[in-house]
This record gives structure tokens, sequence and C-alpha cells, in this order.
């Protein structure tokens, strides 16, 4: 029928306008959904070109290679949408980059190092470069996206040429076959990154093993210079005991047993100082410890260090009223400024002047206050070289005879030991600056009390003793030696050679006044053990503990036992035991 045909007929513009609306929904649609998917892709691409990139310039940003690191950067260039890509350390120092013409190199990495921004049509990307868990620096790449005429001129001819889909679908096929290159060309240039890598790898490897030879070779140069220069100094040591000692069977002349007895003596007290030097350069000796105001105690030393030096050598000292107090070892810290002052003298052969200067250094984050000493010489300076090997036990500069090269390493050991830091400033013929930094101590100093004085000529007291000891000793040489010594103080004594027989002897026999006990010892239990348990078992029974080196020493100390330093003569033995024998009992 007519009326029917008309109505199809007139139905069919409001069809083909839904169709065509449907088609516009539909196709607007696509092409959103295109566009989000095409910047996911985008992004998970450039993602992926930059994981690649911070993988790859990990091995040059550890061993700072700038020119493989810009070897890298230049390899991204393959990819045409890559605009700009920059490489930064973990201090935010540019180490590589490129960009395209009227492109300008990525900014430095902002506070979140992981990163994918679209922005003006730009697509930013930045990544961390890591190892083993520690960030070396950060990867930052700029990437095109299409500008938004593109995109608007893509939407206006998707809705002009709705009717030619089929020549729409061919252009995105040939886009996508274009995006599958770009892709296989992404894929084989990450494969030679990875090769690349790789290969840098190996090398680090290899690199490592060679230098861990190198500082092996290092280490045993250093240990046979060290045992040479000690077995040098104990043998002239040696000498001049074992002369002496022959020399007094052989002579009845009281003068020149004097003598003789007298340089046996000093040979003895060379022989502790050079073992106290090398506890010193070891970290491992005890130090005693005090509040020192440094501008007061340094300006008493001030005679001292002239006195120690030439008449054409001036000593500056500059040190600021509100110096800081320290806690350090006031011997030690006198040695070492004499050590400091006695190498400055010998730097300036024809005179100059030495500064002794110090400042207060406030803490930054987590570091404490610290004082920081300066003692500078206006010399002959060092070389690179020596200057960074002063501080070696047995390295000196000078000709033979003339110090033992062990100085420098005492202070290097007392200013660890102490918690603080030195370091040394040198330059030939513009002299050298020694920096002493010690951590500051809010504790008020001790008052020194007066002390008596003895009457002229009087010998030094010693206390007669009366008692029974048990002496716990190993060394046989020794315990003949200390034996003797407590038979002239007037004690009677015990010897065993371990803790076990110690405390087997307190078993059987406990009266004993007190235990003297040396701290190193075979068997289980060491001398601070032994002095542990018979603490407990026998709290009335006082313990000595004697020792010439050991990492129990502080804990002792620490336990509240006594100890009497290694070597030690008649005097100092007949004060401990008395001391230790008076203390209040428990």
């Amino acid at each position: 029928m007519p009326w029917v045909a008309r109505l199809r007929t007139s139905r069919f513009p409001i069809v083909a306008l839904a169709s065509l609306l449907v088609l516009l929904i539909a196709g607007v649609a696509i092409a959103v959904l295109n566009e989000q998917s095409l910047k996911v892709q985008t992004a998970r691409q450039a993602g992926a070109q930059a994981d690649l990139l911070a993988s790859a310039v990990s091995g040059a940003l550890a061993f700072d290679d700038r020119q493989a690191a810009q070897d890298y950067v230049n390899a991204v260039q393959v990819n045409p949408n890559v605009l700009a890509a920059a490489v930064y350390d973990e201090n935010n120092r540019l180490v590589a980059s490129f960009a395209r013409q009227g492109e300008v190199i990525p900014p430095v990495a902002t506070p979140r190092p992981r990163t994918t921004t679209f922005r003006d049509g730009r697509l930013y990307v930045v990544r961390p470069v890591q190892e083993a868990g520690q960030t070396l620096g950060t990867v930052r790449l700029r990437v095109l996206e299409s500008p938004p005429a593109q995109r608007f001129s893509r939407y206006a001819g998707l809705l002009l040429v709705l009717g030619l889909a089929a020549l729409v679908v061919v252009v995105l096929a040939v886009a996508q076959g274009a995006l599958r290159r770009a892709n296989r060309q992404l894929a084989d240039r990450a494969a030679e990154l990875v090769r690349a890598n790789n290969l840098l790898q190996q090398q680090m490897i290899e690199r490592e093993k060679a230098e861990e030879a190198l500082r092996q070779s290092q280490k045993m140069e250093a240990i046979g210079r060290l045992t040479g220069g000690i077995a040098h100094d104990f043998n002239n040591l040696l000498m001049v005991a074992s002369s002496g000692i022959e020399l007094l069977d052989r002579t009845e002349d009281p003068t020149r047993r004097g003598a003789l007895s007298a340089g046996v003596k000093q040979a003895v007290e060379r022989g502790a100082a050079l073992t106290r030097q090398l506890l010193a350069f070891a970290r491992r000796s005890p130090l005693r410890a005090e509040v020192l105001d440094l501008r007061t105690h340094i300006e008493g030393l001030r005679f001292l260090l002239e006195r120690s030096l030439r008449e054409d050598v001036e000593v500056v000292l500059d040190l600021p009223d509100d110096l800081w107090r320290v806690e350090a070892d006031r011997g030690e810290l006198e040695l070492a400024l004499l050590n400091l002052a006695v190498n400055a003298r010998d730097a300036m052969p024809h005179g100059g002047t030495l500064t002794l200067s110090g400042c207060n250094l406030p803490g930054e984050g987590e570091d404490p206050d610290r004082v920081c000493l300066k003692v500078a010489d206006t010399g002959a300076g060092m070389s690179d070289v020596v200057a960074s090997r002063v501080f070696e036990p047995f390295f000196t500069t000078k000709e033979v005879g003339r110090g033992t090269g062990l100085g420098l390493s005492q202070v290097y050991g007392f200013v660890r030991s102490s918690g603080g830091d030195i370091s040394v400033e040198s330059r030939e013929g513009e002299g050298t600056t020694f920096t002493i930094c010690l951590p500051r101590t809010d504790k008020a100093p001790r008052p020194v009390e007066p002390e008596t004085p003895l009457p002229a000529g009087a010998p030094p007291a010693r206390r007669k003793g009366g008692g029974r000891l048990l002496l716990v000793e190993d060394d046989d040489a020794v315990a003949a030696g200390v034996g003797h010594m407590l038979g002239d103080l007037g004690y009677r004594h015990v010897r065993v050679a371990s803790a076990a027989e110690a405390l087997e002897m307190l078993e059987k026999d406990p009266r004993f006044d007190l235990v003297f006990s040396d701290m190193v010892m075979p068997g289980e239990m060491d001398g601070l053990g032994l002095a542990q348990e018979v603490r407990r078992r026998m709290p009335e029974t006082p313990v000595l503990l004697t020792t010439g080196f050991s990492e129990a020493a502080s804990a002792a100390t620490g336990e509240a036992f006594r100890l009497l330093p290694k070597p030690y003569g008649i005097d100092g033995l007949s004060e401990a035991l008395a001391a230790t024998l008076s203390d209040p009992k428990p």
C-alpha cells in the first residue's frame, strides 16, 4: 500500500539519523577509548623504556662513568617519540642528556622520583636508578603525545567520514603496524642494552677481583712494614736490657750498678711506651677520660710546646673564650699535640710559625656538636701520596734514627678511641694543617685536689704488706718476677696457672686475703670471668686484675674491679694491693 511505503520512506531518515547518531556515539566512544588506550600504552612503553635506561646506567653511576651513561642516553634517540632524556646522580647533578631541536633538557627530578605525567601534549616519565636497594640517581624522559589540535582534527575527521569506516580501519591498521615496528625496534634496542649491561656487570666483577687482590697486597705490605719496625725497635730495647743485666753480674761498683740498673729500667719504660703507641693506633688501649677545658689546658701547654721547639719557631695560640669542653685522656691529648708540634718543627728547618687554633662546630641533623683543634705550620708541606700515608704505623719520611714512625699513628689512634676524627691538608711548599675534632661534652670538669708535696729527698712511699694472696698467672717467667716482688712487699702467695685451677684452689682453701689475676689466660674463662665468679661465690674476697692489653679491660672497669696496667713496678704493685685490700667489704 502507498501509505505504508510513505511511512517506510518517512521512517528512513529517522532510522538513518538514529543509525548516524548511534554510529556517532559509537565513534566518539571508540575514539575516546582509543585515546585512553593509546595514552596507557604510550605511558607503559615510555615507562618501560625509562626502566631499561635506569637499569642500564646503574653501573655507570656506581663507577661515575659519564661517557658510558651518555652512550646509553644516546641509544634512546632511536625512538622518535622521545623528545629529551636526562640522567641525574644521587646529588641531583646532571650526568648525561640529549634533547631534540626545540626541546630543553628535562629538569631535576621532583621529590617523588617515580612518576608518569601527561601535560601540554607531552608525557613526562621519571624513574629512580637503583642498585642493591640503594638509590644512585634518577632518569627523566619527555615523550611526544598528540597535541590538542591534532586530536580535535582526528575527532572532526571521524565525524565527517563516518561513512568511510573502512578507510578509518585501514588507517588504524597502518598506524598499528607502524607501532608494532617501533615496538620491535625498541625491543631490539632493549636487547642490545641488556647485552651491554651484562658486559658491564662482567667488567665490574673483574674490576672488583682486581681491587681485592690489590687490597690484599697492600695489607701484606703494611703487615710486613709493621712487624719489621716492631722487631727493630724491640731488638734494640732487648739489647740494652740484656747487656745491662749481664754487666750487672760482672761489676760490684755501686755507682756503675746504679747506672746499669737505670739503663735497664729506661729500656723497659721505652718498650712500654712503644706498646702504648701501638695500642693507641689499634684503638685498644684503655683511655682515662676526663672533662677538659681545652682553652685553659692548651694555654698551660704553651711552655712545654715552646721548650720542645727551636727558638726560630713561633708558637701562636688562637683559642676563643667560649670553646666547648671535651671528654678525653689528658695525657694522650698532650702527647698528640706534642707529636704534631714536633713534626711541624721538623718540617720547618729554617724556622716558621706554628699556629694552634680552635673552634666550635655545631652538629647538623644527627651529627653531634664537636670541638675542632687545628695545628698548622708554614713548613715544606707534603705531597698527596705522603699525606695519604702519614697515619700508617712505622711510615716516616725522616732518615734512619730520627723517629719510629709511630707518632702520627698514635695521634690517629687516640682521636678515634675518643670518638673523634682527624684529617690532614697539605701542599708542597705551603705548609700542613692537621684538624682534630672531638665530641662536645656538657659535663663539668672535676675540681683538682691539691697534692701534698713530699719532703725533699724523701723516697716514694712503699707500703709493707701482710697477707696471703692467690696469684693467677699462666706465664712462668712473669709469675716468678711477680712472686719476688710480693715477697719483698711482705706478702705470702700461692700461684696457679688458670682460672679453673684458681676456683679449684679457692674451693679447697678459701683463706686468701686477695686474688691477684691476669686478664688474658688460656682456657674457657679469662681473668674477668674469674673475678665475677669469685665475687659471686666469695663476695668478701677482693680481686685485683692486671693486663697489658685486653678488650675486656674497659669491661673490668665497668664491673668496678681494680685494674693494674702492665708493665708495672714494685711501687705500683704496692699501691694497687694496698688500695684493693682497703676497699670496703660488701
